[in-house]
């Protein structure tokens, strides 16, 4: 699904959704961030998601990286809850969203990179 993201933009459309969405800092041994490309709006952006009904938020966590990038994570604490109600999503099916984001700070443990619809080919890089 495309989306637009309107940043202090007086002409962005109305916020009609308010959702949590979860983001996850995964260092490696070596210390670097891991990012993906995003392909709803082709930006780097640190792995995360929606929660979904009957998960825990660090469940929602260790399932998005998962998802996302291949890797397995070990949640280690939350870092804060970030939003910006200056930061409006408009997505093709008519929703447009502020999102909050809980934020945990995690630790790369395996896996293999991988990309899923979610990430374009080139993201699940560790970055410094």
């Amino acid at each position: 699904m495309a989306r637009i993201d309107h940043i202090d933009d007086p002409n962005a459309p109305a916020i009609n959704s308010v959702v949590p969405s979860v983001v996850a800092i995964v260092r490696d041994d070596e210390g670097r961030i891991l990012l993906i490309h995003k392909t709803d709006n082709k930006k780097w952006a640190l792995p995360g998601a929606d929660q979904e009904p009957g998960e825990s938020i660090t469940q929602t966590v260790v399932r998005e990286v998962k998802e996302e990038t291949g890797y397995d994570i070990d949640v280690e604490t939350s870092t804060g809850t970030y939003t910006n109600p200056h930061h409006v999503m408009a997505y093709d099916n008519g929703e447009v969203r502020q999102q909050f984001s809980p934020a945990f700070r995690a630790r790369h443990i395996g896996g293999s990179r991988a990309t899923s619809d979610d990430a374009l080919a080139d993201g699940g890089p560790f970055l410094r």
